[in-house]
């Protein structure tokens, strides 16, 4: 038995992997504390783990984004990009940081696992190796490392690696991490300093490769192929956690089993307080089709919908283990986790997202094949009504989707994770029983 650290940020899509890679290490007979935002207490301790809260900017509760960004709205452009990564992900680092380090005293854990946007573990990252716990990174959004072979994260661009392919990454990626986060940066690197940590030389975002193991969950097939992938990363295929065994299903389920296509909305859990965005746009684009629409509101009222069209049904929390083997096409705003969750069951995908990391999962639902992009988070009826329709009609959506569902059964997922953190832990003691020099 292991002592294991996990962490994640207090957000759904990143505290929910974490959680369920908890709760399998703990069937495995590992002892597991999760450190994560307040509101995520009962799932950790319900996973058999213990649960430890952060603290300060740190702990947030992301049902209520707007009182976690009080001055967005002050902002426009890559300002406001720059204000909602500077405040989710970069000044929780301090906070972040001096929790890993009082539970590193309290626990001595054999090794921590962090999701791929806890930052807070990059002071650590920068201490000798031997004075440290092996970090294992788990990657719960798209890869997020500098290439030569792909623009930088966050444009949703698709990957190019010719030669004029190459220039533009060049560029790119200089404009975004010298112009773009150069304020964002020097934030970091003087959050490092007070942490009484050496300078930061690498970009803040691109520590996936300071990792000592770094583990990408989805399969290698919705990546981009990087020439200069660095060396500690590995595929793992996807952890979906698990719908309630109890969850109780609407009066109109079996209406599922008909013989018109079904297609299934959802905004996700955090960007649903306008409807407008995206599922009002596909009630209204289907609503004169042959189709059966199904959308989930993520926990709002339906009545917030407002009418329904008569081929459309809604329920504030859909059993996805259930409702995706029914569905035909996947209307989504382009969460990571749900795009993953689609593709285990080989739904083929229409994307419409542009916050946070959701231009890259929607350009690479596009580029593996498995569906399209809308390039936009509020596409027009018309717009959404076009993609399902070609996505429907054209087979080779589905027959690609269902290649990246069988390469995901492929994949021992939860046994590799627990592999690489053994042999982390293994090699963190070899080194201490024969140091070099």
């Amino acid at each position: 038995m292991s002592t294991y650290l996990l962490c994640a940020s207090p957000i759904q899509g990143h505290a929910a992997p974490v959680i369920a890679i908890a709760r399998d290490l703990v069937g495995r007979g590992h002892d597991v504390t999760v450190l994560t935002g307040s509101r995520f207490r009962a799932a950790v301790e319900a996973a058999g783990a213990r649960h430890r809260p952060l603290s300060g900017i740190a702990d947030f509760d992301d049902r209520v984004m707007q009182d976690h960004l009080p001055d967005r709205d002050r902002h426009r452009g890559i300002a406001k990009l720059e204000y909602d990564v500077q405040t989710i992900f970069v000044r929780p680092v301090r906070d972040q940081f001096r929790a890993i380090e009082a539970l590193s005293e309290e626990l001595a854990p054999d090794a921590i696992l962090i999701e791929g946007a806890f930052a807070g573990v990059v002071p650590l990252l920068l201490d000798d190796p031997a004075s440290r716990p092996p970090i294992v990174g788990v990657g719960v959004i798209p890869l997020v490392q500098l290439s030569v072979d792909t623009a930088p994260g966050g444009l949703g661009l698709a990957p190019r690696s010719d030669a004029l392919g190459r220039l533009r990454n060049r560029v790119l990626n200089a404009f975004v991490t010298k112009v773009v986060f150069r304020k964002t940066q020097a934030l970091a690197q003087q959050i490092v300093r007070d942490l009484g940590r050496p300078r930061l030389d690498a970009f803040v975002f691109d520590f996936t490769r300071m990792c000592d193991r770094y583990l990408q969950l989805s399969p290698a097939e919705f990546e981009y192929p990087r020439s200069d992938l660095s060396p500690n990363v590995r595929f793992a295929g996807t952890v979906l956690p698990g719908s309630p065994a109890t969850a109780e299903l609407p009066e109109w389920w079996h209406e599922l089993d008909g013989d018109r296509p079904v297609v299934h909305v959802s905004q996700g859990t955090i960007d649903n307080k306008d409807f407008d965005r995206l599922i009002r746009p596909t009630l209204d684009a289907l609503a004169d089709r042959d189709v059966l629409v199904v959308a989930a509101t993520g926990g709002r009222p339906v009545w917030e919908l407002g009418e329904l069209p008569a081929n459309a049904r809604a329920a504030e929390f859909l059993p996805y283990d259930r409702l995706l083997p029914k569905t035909d096409v996947f209307v989504t705003n382009a969460g990571f986790g749900g795009t993953q969750y689609a593709l285990s069951h080989g739904v083929p995908i229409v994307a419409a997202g542009d916050t946070e990391d959701k231009p890259e999962v929607a350009m690479r639902v596009q580029w593996s094949g498995v569906g399209l992009t809308l390039k936009t988070g509020t596409p027009t009826p018309a717009a959404v009504g076009s993609a399902v329709d070609r996505v429907l009609a054209d087979r080779t959506f589905r027959d690609r989707a269902r290649e990246l569902a069988a390469r995901i059964a492929e994949y021992d997922t939860f046994g590799i994770i627990e592999s690489e953190l053994e042999s982390a832990v293994a090699s963190a003691r070899l080194r201490l029983e024969s140091p070099v020099g």
